[in-house]
């Protein structure tokens, strides 16, 4: 524990720590030079285009368009690190598996197709061709399609997304978890239900006019750094912004943009929340029912558009205005006060947005907190009008784009119906499994063969014990990736890497580079190039590994594989005729910065079953009374995962938790000092916690208790590490999202628990 050092963040967020962080992290992957270069013109012919988070570019050549997080995903892509067959040659999977992620990940890009050989411990290189064929052998033998999953992380790129998802359905299943399952599904179910489609309804161009900003449950410091530059300008201009977050976070707070001479120089920065409000976790749904009961008492309700495009207003006000106000601010952690302040400015905003992120999706009644937020803006008419709307901040950089290209395990009928007429198979109809349902098959032996395109399923899911050990029960584990993580070390009984392409590399297909498209939070879709040697000659890219592995899978397939991965303009081409909104896609995507995708709402189209936008809501009561309560007499926390600075989602890129005043380690848990004080624990004192569920007790050993500013019952650490606590079981309603932000626990001196 020597390591772990504490010391609070006392600068703006940005600045002159971001741009030395940017440095270091070009400098520690060996690549200072050739990276500082590589920043200027990376994925574009003139610019960065950030293969990172899924947060608009306001102009896809900019040259500076990247920030911290940006710098450190292309320093960890570009490494000079390599993990060769000689590597695997000298250690064994359980010597590797002795290490933490960190370590893992600092190995460096992997070079060749490695096999598990179960008699040595070790990979051992194996052939492109034998790789595939061997795949092929495992999903061949399966007594049905359904025996296989299809995983699908949001690194994967528009052109294999499609691919990956046809393959899957010509296999002859619909079991494609993708790593939406665990972040913004409630608002992909939630949103359609309300207004008819699960996406943003803004552009970054709304952020210029709109005059009030409501930010619910994300960190842009630490999670989408490049949103800070457009809250900045947004605040310079005097737009109100109201943020909601139960830990006071750095980024949210002020901000120094590194791009700005005199900022830099005085090192000063913006201001970013005019108000900021710090509800108990899980309290968002309350807040959003006191928000709208304050306009529907004392407001100006956009009653034009609640009578035109809008249904189900009256019930919506009868629950809003009967429940009481003692309530809403008892469960929201706000008092009464904050909320006549927060109703006041939301009704005197002439266009306001709604962000939200984890932070709300991550919770039992997430989708009934994400149709309470859409309420609020459809009062004010704030959807289908400049400066407004709502705004879901997506992770990866195409996750959102995994989606739309079919990566689902639900597919609507009338995809399945384009999908089948334009390659002339019969698609599957019945629903898949999501992440939930695909880790229950695993334990119960219903699935034999994973494969993953991306991500680190093992570690980024729930229950990680539980999720280990239906993991090594698979016949077959399969893995797509760059570098290693701890899915590969945690396999089944035989298990193959497939190293891949990174998105900052150049893709040679029939001797022509190939560009790929990717769709972020804004559904602004654009074309991505990689523009540096691939870091062995060995790697191929996800479209030739899926078409590889489809080509010998599907003997008699009518796809022309090969030839689709031979033009991606080709694959493009299909897509046109598959997915809606993507009509004349290589006109339109090869134009400077790309083109929208059309959303109705945005021009108050309603594709609703009622051809209207729809009041949704549920009392209070029903939110609040099914929570569930452990029987112990200690006292109960509700705890939260979270970020540290130093990552992006399971990818650990140091550790350094620089605005939260972390560093060394990331076994630490935040908790509120007169917390602390009250349970007889002192600052880094070691303790056990333990989570209560239904099915039982989990424990996470040898935690450092940090004193931070949160509400007191509250408490917050790192994921994946906390993983372990979060039940299989407990996951938002309909939506099956982890309740990652709300676990019970209890504390205990390290070395007390069972």
């Amino acid at each position: 524990m020597s390591e772990l050092k504490i010391n609070p963040y006392k600068q703006p967020a940005g600045g002159w720590g971001a741009l030395r962080a940017s440095m270091q992290s070009l400098q520690h992957q060996g690549i200072l030079a050739e990276g500082t270069a590589l920043l200027l013109k990376s994925n574009q012919a003139e610019g960065f285009d950030c293969p990172g988070c899924a947060w608009p570019d306001p102009d896809a050549h900019s040259t500076f368009e990247f920030c911290e997080n940006g710098v450190k995903a292309v320093a960890a892509e570009a490494t000079s690190k390599r993990v060769t067959a000689d590597f695997f040659a000298q250690h064994t999977v359980s010597w590797l598996a002795e290490h933490d992620d960190y370590y893992l990940e600092e190995l460096g890009r992997l070079t060749e197709p490695m096999f598990y050989d179960a008699a040595t411990d070790h990979y051992v290189p194996i052939s492109w061709e034998a790789a595939f064929q061997r795949i092929a052998q495992h999903l061949q033998a399966l007594k049905s399609p359904h025996e296989a999953i299809f995983y699908t992380s949001g690194r994967t790129s528009n052109e294999a997304a499609f691919l990956y998802q046809l393959f899957a359905r010509e296999f002859g299943t619909n079991n494609m978890p993708d790593c939406s399952n665990m972040c913004h599904e409630p608002t992909s179910l939630g949103m359609p239900e309300s207004i008819g489609i699960g996406k943003g309804t803004v552009t970054l161009e709304d952020f210029d006019h709109a005059n009030t900003l409501l930010l619910f449950g994300h960190n842009p410091g630490t999670n989408h750094p490049r949103m800070l530059g457009t809250l900045r300008d947004a605040a310079k201009r005097g737009c109100r912004i109201l943020v909601f977050n139960p830990l006071r976070e750095r980024g949210l707070q002020r901000f120094v943009n590194p791009q700005d001479a005199r900022e830099m120089l005085t090192n000063h920065g913006t201001e970013i929340a005019t108000h900021y409000y710090q509800p108990r976790i899980g309290g968002d749904y309350a807040i959003a029912l006191g928000i709208a009961r304050y306009v529907l008492e004392q407001g100006t309700l956009d009653q034009d558009f609640i009578d035109t495009h809008t249904q189900g207003f009256e019930s919506f006000k009868e629950i809003a205005l009967n429940t009481p106000w003692a309530d809403i601010e008892a469960e929201s952690g706000l008092t009464h006060a904050e909320f006549m302040e927060v109703g006041k400015i939301y009704d005197e905003g002439k266009a306001g947005i709604i962000t939200w992120g984890m932070g709300i999706t991550q919770h039992k009644h997430a989708v009934a907190t994400i149709q309470m937020l859409v309420n609020v803006l459809l009062l004010k008419g704030n959807i289908g009008k400049e400066g407004a709307g709502a705004c879901p901040i997506r992770g990866h950089s195409n996750v959102q784009g995994d989606r739309t290209m079919g990566v689902w395990e639900r597919p609507a009928p009338d995809f399945l119906d384009r999908l089948a007429k334009e390659f002339h198979f019969e698609p599957p109809r019945e629903h898949g499994y999501d992440v939930i349902g695909s880790i229950t098959a695993l334990e119960e032996g219903c699935a034999k063969v994973f494969i993953g395109m991306g991500g680190n399923f093992a570690n980024a899911t729930p229950d990680t014990a539980r999720v280990h050990k239906a993991l090594r029960g698979c016949a077959l584990t399969v893995h797509v990736t760059t570098k290693l993580n701890r899915s590969h070390i945690v396999h089944g009984k035989e298990a193959i890497i497939l190293p891949c392409l990174g998105r900052t590399e150049i893709d040679i297909q029939s001797g022509q580079p190939q560009g790929v498209t990717v769709e972020d939070s804004m559904s602004m879709v654009h074309i991505s190039q990689g523009m540096r040697a691939p870091a062995s000659p060995h790697l191929k890219s996800e479209s030739a590994i899926i078409a590889g592995l489809a080509e010998a899978t599907l003997p008699q397939s009518k796809t022309p594989w090969r030839e689709l991965v031979a033009d991606y303009d080709r694959i493009r081409d299909r897509i046109s005729r598959v997915v809606p909104g993507f009509e004349d896609f290589n006109d339109r995507v090869h134009k400077p910065r790309g083109f929208h995708l059309d959303l109705p709402p945005r021009s108050r189209r309603w594709t609703t079953a009622s051809g209207k936008a729809n009041f949704i809501a549920r009392e209070l009561k029903a939110v609040t009374e099914d929570r569930f309560q452990p029987q112990t007499a200690a006292r109960v926390f509700n705890l939260m995962t979270i970020r540290s600075h130093d990552q992006y989602n399971t990818t650990i890129y140091g550790l350094e938790d620089r605005y939260r005043g972390v560093s060394g380690a990331r076994n630490v848990c935040f908790m509120h000092a007169a917390d602390m004080a009250e349970l007889g624990f002192q600052p880094d004192h070691l303790v056990d916690i333990t989570s209560h569920w239904r099915d039982g007790e989990r424990v996470a050993r040898n935690f450092v208790l940090v004193p931070y500013d949160i509400p007191r019952g509250c408490v917050a650490g790192y994921y994946p590490e906390l993983n372990v606590l979060v039940p299989l079981s407990s996951h938002a309603d309909r939506a099956n999202t982890p309740t990652s932000k709300s676990i019970q626990v209890t504390f205990a001196a390290a070395g007390q628990c069972a």
